[in-house]
């Protein structure tokens, strides 16, 4: 019987539900290109929903915990992570999307657990364990086995250049939960999260002002909805519950349990997309799966 109780259990239940929910993130983007929305629009309204919400609980923690001051290395980290692993990474993504499918980014997008993990190792001297190699291993076979059909269809130029933008975005958001992983012990999920969003939120914002040629308000009401959707339910809460899971079993083992994130996507392409459910995607779905339970039941937390 699972209990529900246990760190370890709850960090391996957050990280797979705020992985499938920042995977959807791919199907309402998409969706919201119908309505001729440019990137940085749709992720202007992204972040602009979102940051009220962040402001509000950046206020509260911050009146919670008067005594606890943010030490400058900690704001610079908070920064960094802000803008290299959130904002950068969501740019190049929506940037990418508008190139190839949403199954496609997907696969791409799912490298950065690879990334992570030696970037933990390499930056914050953590040993690769052979339990994390071996989930790695089985979770790529996966994914490469349910995308295979996929591999070898000629494709243009854009096409590539979209594959190009979504493995930049992978490995940009392996610096956010390098970051994650390192600052969230001492600030605390909601502090973290609420601080380093809001940052990438003013960024965002920035680069719409200066950039932008789009009326947010000309866009029709649909495109605003999706925007919303994306903010709420790919963004605010996935954010705090990818930041939960960090907290309780390390950035490394959460991002290899994102390996559920593309399996997700399978069936909300197909449904949403019509992008086809073929036997290798199922075959592949079988193969991730059993590399998320491999590493669901590992009792050693690395942290």
């Amino acid at each position: 019987m699972v209990d529900f109780k246990n760190r370890h259990v709850q960090g391996v239940l957050l990280a797979i539900l705020g992985a499938m929910m920042f995977s959807s993130k791919a199907i309402l983007v998409k969706l919201s290109y119908q309505y001729n929305v440019d990137k940085v629009s749709l992720l202007f309204m992204r972040m602009g929903f979102a940051l009220p919400i962040y402001v509000v609980i950046a206020f509260y923690q911050f009146k919670k915990e008067r005594s606890r001051t943010v030490s400058s290395k900690e704001w610079l980290t908070l920064i960094f992570v802000g803008i290299i692993g959130y904002y950068l990474a969501s740019f190049l993504d929506f940037w990418g999307l508008q190139f190839i499918g949403a199954g496609m980014e997907r696969l791409i997008l799912f490298l950065y657990p690879t990334m992570t993990v030696i970037l933990s190792a390499l930056i914050l001297k953590k040993t690769i364990t052979k339990i994390q190699v071996v989930a790695i291993v089985i979770a790529y076979i996966g994914i490469a086995v349910a995308f295979w059909e996929q591999l070898f269809v000629g494709h243009s130029k854009e096409f590539w250049f979209g594959v190009i933008l979504v493995f930049c975005s992978a490995l940009t958001y392996s610096f956010y939960l390098i970051g994650s992983d390192k600052i969230i012990p001492k600030l605390g999920v909601l502090k973290f999260t609420s601080y380093c969003m809001i940052i990438s939120c003013l960024v965002v914002i920035g680069h719409y002002n200066l950039t932008s040629e789009t009326k947010i308000l000309d866009l029709p009401w649909q495109a605003h909805l999706l925007g919303f959707s994306v903010s709420i339910f790919n963004t605010v809460i996935p954010s705090f519950i990818i930041s939960a899971a960090i907290f309780r079993i390390g950035s490394a083992k959460t991002s290899i349990l994102s390996s559920v994130g593309p399996v997700s996507v399978l069936v909300t392409a197909a449904i949403f997309l019509g992008e086809e459910i073929t036997g290798y995607k199922i075959a592949g779905t079988l193969i991730v799966i059993a590399g998320v339970l491999l590493i669901s039941t590992s009792k050693k937390q690395v942290r």
